[in-house]
């Protein structure tokens, strides 16, 4: 019987498992590269790059996060009950004191990131701290911290710098047909071939991101919003703030769709009740409707 034990090791060896694929598709593309200008220390360079990119993804992905959400480290001294509930909850969970930062945002959001529970941070917005009680703060918390405890964020975290490395790739491939200084007619052959393949991966690469979202977003939702319950022994707490959440359908400021699924709400805004036509459409979000969160927290 699967157990949250099972989950963790299973989010570890997803992990593993993306980075590997990574190296591979990037050594492939290196080989085309390299294939295509007869010049085979373009492979060496893309086997290099790829094993440094993993290195990088993996020690240094959650401050690209950091940097992207535009947080910054909070003071102990100004957001007092923030770190209150953050320093009781990890006690409760057995977690080391994860750091605190807020983005000034006024859409109400939080995600947590790091590669363990010794380095992990959660960051919540300052439009978060406006509309929440003490109650609703600690459900958000402990959803966050459960994702620490589950080991979801190394996986979540990593999946931001690789899944938006695709999209670089797609740019190089049309960049070396443009400037590449191709003219004879067998190689504008060749080029057309690599225009072509670039765009292909340019479809693709939205698709690939959205997928890699769908994968490990929705059940981890799930689970983080059960475990957070049991930490806090108040489901009424998360549910009512997933509910406050959704109702703000104003987008964050500063979002990035490769760090989508970190957030406890879509960073595109939200909205409660959806319509038929809407919760289609968000059978391919990141997030599971928060209609059903809330069912699953309080049965209503």
């Amino acid at each position: 019987m699967a157990t949250l034990y099972t989950h963790q090791s299973n989010n570890v060896l997803k992990t593993w498992l993306l980075m590997s694929v990574f190296l591979v598709i990037v050594i492939v593309l290196g080989w085309f590269f390299s294939y295509y200008y007869s010049n085979p220390n373009i492979l060496y360079f893309f086997i290099i790059f790829s094993i440094l990119m993993n290195i990088f993804s993996y020690w240094f992905s959650d401050r690209v996060v950091i940097g992207l959400s535009g947080a910054k480290e909070a003071k102990r001294t100004e957001y007092f009950d923030l770190y209150n509930s953050v320093e009781n909850l990890s006690i409760t969970a057995g977690l080391p004191m994860p750091k605190v930062y807020v983005i000034d945002d006024p859409a109400p959001n939080a995600f947590a990131t790091g590669r363990d529970k010794n380095h992990s941070v959660v960051a919540v917005t300052t439009g978060l701290l406006g509309i929440l009680d003490k109650n609703e703060l600690e459900g958000v918390i402990a959803h966050e911290l459960s994702h620490i405890g589950n080991r979801d964020i190394l996986l979540s975290t990593v999946v931001v710098v690789l899944v938006g490395f695709v999209t670089i790739l797609s740019d190089m491939f049309i960049r070396s047909h443009i400037f590449g200084g191709r003219n004879s007619s067998s190689d504008n052959r060749g080029g057309n071939i690599l225009m072509l393949v670039g765009v292909i991966l340019m479809i693709l690469s939205p698709i690939f991101a959205n997928l890699i979202h769908l994968a490990i977003s929705r059940k981890r939702e799930f689970l983080a919003d059960a475990s957070g319950a049991l930490l806090t022994r108040y489901p009424e707490g998360l549910a009512n703030a997933l509910k406050k959440i959704s109702l703000h359908s104003t987008p964050m400021k500063r979002k990035s769709k490769a760090m989508a699924h970190l957030y406890i709400s879509n960073p595109e805004g939200s909205s409660f009740g959806k319509s038929a036509g809407k919760k289609i459409a968000g059978l391919f979000s990141t997030h599971p409707p928060v209609e059903d969160r809330i069912k699953a927290l309080i049965g209503k």
